[in-house]
């Protein structure tokens, strides 16, 4: 690709790495006249910046000189002096050799010519700067006469030898690149000296047996001190030789794709690998010298390139020059040349047009045909990582590196190693897991508890553990009762001492008589009791007949009073009134008396009768016992009295309603106890075996989840879940989203510490979630041969049928046509994400009450849909991906009514939306869409419009959406926020439309109001699960105009701690 370009017939420099901006310095050439035959010389310096997009160069700085050069070259002599670029050494005819100070002639200040030597007998062709002593300058001539310049002391130039034998032209001069006193030198014979400045003499001449070598050019390895190569100039042999001095005999490679004989070479200092060549056939090639072929190659050139060299400072650009005038520079990365023609073509219009755009170009085929410049086929070294690192799952840490001493030109593939490692961040968990692990699978579950109550320090830990290690054991709910300190002996015991010592303080002699006498008629009367029969014998009866002597009479009260008319109630059977008349006195004992004995109606009214007028401190406690509404005593009595009221549900609650009763506390206490109460709560979720509930009020707790802490639920989950499952059996626990989001975090935390078998074992072999589906994927396949005896999990995603269909300028309708002529696969339907049925499941009956009878509902009851039904997905036709735009461009207008139609038996699922869709896909050229654009429901009119009424089972929805637009409305303090909001709550009228005409389905209902739910606990965290499970397993046309702006709503509610 070509970057910039400059009209000049000169020869060129680039300067050194060190220097920036990057110049390029251009002196007119000796071997170039042009129409004027002038033999005089210009030194310019030229600005290259690549952020122009332009192809011109601009120039910072120009020279008048004596001379033509044939050679310059570009040191970093004084670069490292304030302000100082170094210095430009020319060499021009009659052996002069010129120095510059390139300061200077930037700034057009001072005099830039540092010094002037004609010390050589013939022009200067060979020039080269030490790369390790800036000071000393080597320049060649004719007559072999080689010369090392020191620019501290210009005056007498030192020689490395004697001339080499024959005298002939010096073509080029190169300092070694790793050792700073070798110099070798090219010879038109083809023979390569090398010359030892500490011996100061050649110990070395490397040359072609064929005697057909003239040599152009050479340079060394830039990496390896005994390697050099040497190009050809002679049409019969255009080749480039690598050589190794340590076996001189012969060359190593030798390269050949030039046709004619090769002008110049240059090596990448950035990428040893890469070589540049420019020759007589008009062609420029990069060679790779690894592999020994060209790797890049620019297209056929008008004239010859005399000279390429590469930029010291940008590694892939490289200027070549040429001798029909021009010096180009180019990039190794290709790309067409369409965009540089069409610049070209917009700059010469913009000549000739006058104010009236030009008629369109038309460019025959053949022309307009971009020529292609493919880039390397190889990234070059400057672009290839040295070393790299990435995590790969299960915690390996895969690493490479280059090796510390680099391998050059191995017959063989060098061998690269890639490391394996496995890393461990968290080594405490790992323990803790073990023994977790241990305890799960040896069944002692209880010591393990015991360990964890002795290790607790916080006495809410410790309670916490105790509760989980009664639920491992029988009669749990007497064992609760003892560990909130309520005891049935010790309270007998109580009992028996307040008693005694009432006894002891009241007692007195008739008290004891009458005690004695009342005990004794108790014993006859018992002891007559036990020898009546059903038919009594003619003695028996005779005594019975009797009338007992020296009794006193007692009389019926007939006054006007109130005992009068209490007696007249009594002899006519009025119960009712009685009980009235004696309530009105407040006599409430003869009141209960009587009511038993009119009925257990009378009675429950006398009861509430006396509670409502008998206010005392055991009064509520009384009417909850009597009247049995633990419901109201859930929610009415004081949070002080958490204890007493979980105490009350154990001892009087039944047992298909004990789970319910124990949520309702446990909410009511996270809820209003200001998160006070919020450990105390979790041991109602203990009691009534709900898991899904402990691990919410977790999350609530803990907001950013630690390893450590995640550990620690999983400890109270697992022990809580095998209680469940010795009562229930493995197949009666299913756990809820919140449960199994967490147990999946849990998993991904053990199998990124390289614990993979273990991670398998807690996930859930029968749910239907796509994470879990897809993390057991992963850890079955990860583990290899090591889950041998395991059956394979089925594949977790959707199969879809991908083929290239050509483009039909048809209606969709007519692609329904199509796909209906043809077989489509039957292919297994996707697994579901969210269901109803997963969560919402009937509770199992158990064949003895227990505390955990009924957990299964956990209060989603209320919310559960009528009809729930699996939704279907649209078919497609073969050889089409199913995506956003099929379903989008099929779609009907929206109307009034919408009308399910029936779906075929064989359907293709289309593949879920994981990512809001930004745009369609474009129409291919040439080709105009028939179709009228569907409008989507987002695009109606905001206004609110005449609907239908919500449906009663709905409504709840709209009511917990609203409230939570109105909590975080107050909440927010921006007014950014507040704007999201106001433009949700508009938004929010799609969702209301859908579920007035009831177009939704029923497993998107079901999300909603689990969402709902959420959002009424006060969890949007979890409600942002649940959204994106919702989303996962729903079509993109049925949930897009609403769910985008629900989850955006559930983050800032998130944000807000909301």
């Amino acid at each position: 690709m070509k970057l910039k370009e400059l009209e000049r017939q000169a020869v060129q420099v680039w300067s050194p790495a060190s220097q920036y901006p990057v110049y390029l310095a251009t002196g007119t050439s000796a071997q170039q006249l042009d129409a004027s035959f002038s033999t005089d010389g210009t030194l310019e310096i030229f600005e290259v910046d690549f952020r122009d997009p332009s192809l011109d160069l601009k120039r910072k700085g120009v020279l008048s000189a004596s001379s033509r050069f044939h050679k310059l070259i570009w040191g970093s002599f004084g670069s490292g002096l304030l302000e100082a670029s170094g210095v430009i050494a020319g060499g021009g005819d009659n052996g002069m050799l010129t120095l510059y100070n390139a300061t200077h002639i930037l700034s057009s200040g001072k005099e830039p010519v540092i010094a002037r030597r004609q010390k050589h007998s013939g022009a200067v062709r060979a020039l080269d700067f030490n790369p390790f002593q800036g000071n000393l300058l080597a320049s060649g001539a004719n007559d072999s006469e080689i010369f090392i310049w020191d620019l501290n002391n210009l005056s007498v130039p030192m020689t490395p030898g004697s001339k080499s034998q024959p005298l002939e032209d010096i073509k080029a001069v190169s300092w070694n690149r790793q050792v700073q006193h070798i110099l070798s030198s090219a010879h038109p014979s083809g023979k390569a000296v090398v010359w030892d400045l500490r011996k100061n003499e050649p110990i070395i001449k490397v040359t072609d047996h064929s005697n057909r070598m003239h040599c152009s050019g050479l340079a060394w390895h830039p990496d390896v001190a005994t390697q050099l190569v040497l190009c050809s100039e002679d049409d019969h042999l255009p080749v480039i030789q690598l050589w190794d001095l340590r076996f001189a005999s012969s060359p190593l490679k030798v390269l050949e794709s030039h046709s004619r004989g090769i002008l110049s070479v240059s090596w990448s200092q950035a990428d040893a690998e890469l070589l540049l060549s420019s020759a007589k056939d008009n062609q420029i090639l990069c060679w790779n010298l690894g592999s020994s072929e060209v790797v890049y190659k620019l297209p056929t050139l008008s004239s010859w390139c005399f000279d390429v060299q590469w930029c010291p400072r940008d590694p892939l650009v490289f200027s070549a020059a040429s001798f029909d005038g021009w010096i180009n520079l180019y990039s190794v990365m290709g790309r067409s040349w369409e965009v540089q023609q069409m610049r070209q073509a917009d700059k010469i219009s913009s000549s000739f047009s006058k104010g009236q755009p030009l008629p369109p170009l038309q460019v025959p085929k053949q022309v307009a045909q971009a020529s292609l410049i493919p880039p390397l086929k190889k990234p070059p070294k400057w672009m290839r990582r040295p070393a790299g690192v990435s995590f790969a799952f299960g915690g390996k840490l895969v690493t490479f590196g280059l090796p510390s001493t680099p391998v050059h030109q191995v017959p063989q593939p060098c061998l690269r190693l890639v490391f394996i490692s496995q890393v461990t961040t968290e080594p405490e968990l790992l323990t803790q897991s073990a023994e977790l692990q241990e305890a799960l699978g040896s069944g002692n579950l209880l010591n393990y508890c015991q360990n964890k109550i002795r290790q607790s320090s916080l006495q809410s830990e410790k309670m916490l553990w105790q509760f989980l290690k009664v639920t491992l054991e029988k009669d749990s709910r007497m064992k609760f009762l003892k560990l909130l300190g309520y005891s049935k002996d010790e309270l007998q015991k109580k009992v028996a001492t307040w008693l005694r010592s009432d006894l002891s303080l009241g007692e007195s002699p008739q008290s004891k008589g009458d005690d004695l006498n009342s005990n004794r008629q108790q014993a006859f009367s018992i002891q007559t009791s036990k020898h009546t029969t059903w038919e009594a014998s003619a003695s028996s009866a005779f005594f019975d007949e009797l009338i007992p002597q020296n009794m006193t009479p007692w009389e019926i009260p007939i006054t006007e009073d109130t005992e009068g008319l209490l007696s007249r109630a009594l002899l006519l059977g009025e119960l009712g009134p009685a009980v009235e008349l004696c309530l009105k006195e407040e006599r409430f004992a003869d009141a209960i008396i009587l009511a038993q004995a009119g009925g257990s109606d009378l009675l429950k009214q006398a009861q509430e009768r006396y509670l409502a007028e008998k206010k005392t401190r055991i009064a509520p406690l009384l009417a909850c016992i009597i009247q049995k509404n633990w419901k109201d005593m859930v929610h009415t009595c004081s949070l002080k009295n958490w204890r007493e009221a979980l105490a009350l549900l154990l001892t009087y609650s039944e047992p298909e309603k004990f789970p319910e009763l124990c949520d309702r506390l446990g909410t009511r206490m996270e809820q209003e106890s200001g998160w006070a109460l919020t450990s105390e709560a979790r041991l109602c979720y203990v009691c009534s075996g709900s898991v899904e509930r402990l691990v919410e009020c977790w999350a609530k707790c803990q907001p950013a989840s630690s390893p450590m802490a995640l550990q620690d639920l999983m400890e109270k989950v697992m022990v809580l879940n095998r209680s469940l499952e010795l009562l229930w059996g493995p197949d009666g626990v299913s756990p809820g989203p919140a449960t199994t989001y967490r147990i999946t975090q849990y998993a991904n935390l053990l199998a990124a510490q390289g614990n993979l078998a273990t991670a398998m074992s807690y996930l859930p072999s029968d749910c239907a979630q796509l994470p879990v589906q897809q993390l057991r994927d992963r850890l079955f396949h990860a583990q290899g041969s090591g889950v041998s005896g395991q059956q394979s999990p089925s594949f977790p995603f959707p199969r879809v049928v991908v083929g290239a269909t050509p483009y039909s300028q048809e209606t969709s309708s007519s692609r329904l046509k199509f796909q209906s002529s043809h077989q489509v696969p039957i292919l297994p339907p996707r697994p579901r994400i969210f269901t109803p049925q997963s969560s919402l499941v009937m509770p199992l009956t158990p064949s003895h009450p227990s505390p955990y009878q009924g957990f299964r509902m956990q209060n989603t009851s209320d919310y559960r849909p009528s009809g729930v039904q699996e939704a279907q997905p649209l078919p497609l036709g073969p050889g089409v991906r199913p995506g956003p735009q099929d379903s989008l461009k099929n779609a009907p207008v929206p109307k009034g009514n919408h009308q399910r139609k029936k779906l075929p038996e064989t359907f293709i699922p289309p593949a879920p939306i994981t990512a809001p869709v930004m745009c369609l896909a474009p129409e291919p050229r040439g080709v105009l869409s028939s179709q009228p654009a569907v409008p989507s429901q987002c695009q109606q009119p905001l206004e609110k419009i005449n609907r239908k009424e919500l449906p009663p089972e709905h409504q709840s929805l709209k009511i917990s959406f609203e409230a939570l637009l109105q909590r975080c409305s107050q909440s927010a303090t921006d007014l950014k926020t507040k704007r999201k909001l106001d433009e949700a709550a508009q938004r929010l009228e799609c969702l209301y439309d859908k579920l007035c005409e009831g177009t939704l389905s029923p497993p998107v209902l079901a999300g909603l109001h689990e969402i709902a739910r959420c959002v009424d606990a006060g969890s949007s965290e979890q409600g942002l699960v649940v959204h994106a499970q919702v989303v996962g397993c729903s079509s993109f046309s049925e949930v897009s105009s609403f769910m985008p702006v629900l989850k955006s709503v559930l983050t800032i509610a998130h944000k807000l701690h909301i």
